[in-house]
């Protein structure tokens, strides 16, 4: 842990509110009794940098012997970040990764040209009663780096960067920010951060990425003036000096950001490519099943079923 003189913020009153160039609302949606509320990719924004899915995942309570299933699906061309704070997630994929990822830890998959995986409750949350909240998203691959080998990697919350000021905390989980560096092999310039404030306490984001933007996880904050609540993701104007202040009842928030892409990307279900053509080759292999001949396997201890192609 240390502290870091690159949190003091400046004056928040030099911006106004158009600062904020996209305010964007969740759209919540139920799968199975599951909430989920997407806020990346948007009608007005596809992407805050290179990341272009952003998923808030429950909060959900479960009873003993439930929780959630989600089958072995495929991906392409993007990297898959999971965080949690509460409950856990059993991961495993088809480079034979069997990995349960817990509160504070993160989970980078890189997809690549093609990868399988599946996320459930753990068996041993099950036994009991138990919970699920957290954050997913996708972080889009360049163009040159969409044909890489799938990797995967596990980040505990003892290897993350910590950065600490008067009543500020951040976890940098991809990255870097305020002069630290998160270890998780990244592919293009970008941030993301799990940061919590006081009340009352003010927070600069970062100003040497291009595309920033902010996701209130809980509590409030007011942005030039502004009250946003939780469930709300703001993206700024590029080159301002960005101060948030959280609420009476203090905040979470994910920040994140980086360099834009060359170009827009296509994405399909879950795929996300530079191009229709590489969309429609995962298309014919996923729908294919050739498992272990073509571009997708599924997981060495998860072949029991999967999720079928779209119609």
């Amino acid at each position: 842990m240390s502290w870091n003189p690159a949190l003091t913020p400046g004056c928040p009153d030099e911006i106004g509110v158009d600062a904020i160039e996209t305010l964007i609302v969740p759209r919540a949606r139920d799968i199975g009794g599951f909430e989920v509320r997407r806020a990346l990719p948007a009608p007005k924004r596809q992407m805050v940098g290179p990341f272009i899915f952003f998923d808030q995942m429950g909060p959900a309570e479960f009873l003993t012997g439930q929780g959630i299933d989600v089958r072995p699906h495929p991906h392409i061309g993007l990297g898959t970040v999971t965080y949690l704070y509460g409950g856990d997630l059993h991961h495993r994929d088809s480079l034979g990764t069997d990995q349960i990822i817990r509160p504070g830890a993160l989970n980078w998959m890189v997809a690549g040209r093609g990868v399988t995986h599946s996320e459930r409750t753990s068996t041993a949350s099950r036994q009991g009663a138990s919970e699920l909240f957290g954050i997913q998203t996708w972080v889009a691959l360049p163009e040159a780096h969409e044909e890489t080998a799938p990797l995967f990697e596990h980040h505990g919350d003892a290897g993350l960067p910590i950065i600490e000021s008067e009543g500020v905390r951040v976890q940098l989980l991809l990255g870097n920010a305020y002069g630290e560096k998160a270890p998780a092999t990244l592919y293009s310039e970008a941030f993301y951060a799990d940061v919590q404030l006081e009340p009352q306490t003010r927070f600069p984001m970062p100003d040497d990425h291009e595309d920033r933007g902010v996701y209130v996880v809980a509590g409030s904050v007011t942005i030039a003036g502004q009250c946003f609540e939780a469930g709300q993701m703001m993206v700024f104007r590029p080159g301002d000096r960005i101060t948030v202040a959280a609420g009476e009842r203090g905040a979470r928030l994910m920040i994140l950001g980086g360099a834009t892409l060359g170009g827009p990307r296509y994405i399909w279900w879950n795929f996300v490519a530079s191009s229709q053509e590489r969309i429609e080759e995962a298309k014919r292999h996923w729908r294919a099943q050739n498992w272990g001949a073509g571009l997708f396997d599924l997981p060495p201890d998860d072949r029991d079923e999967h999720i079928p192609l779209p119609d």
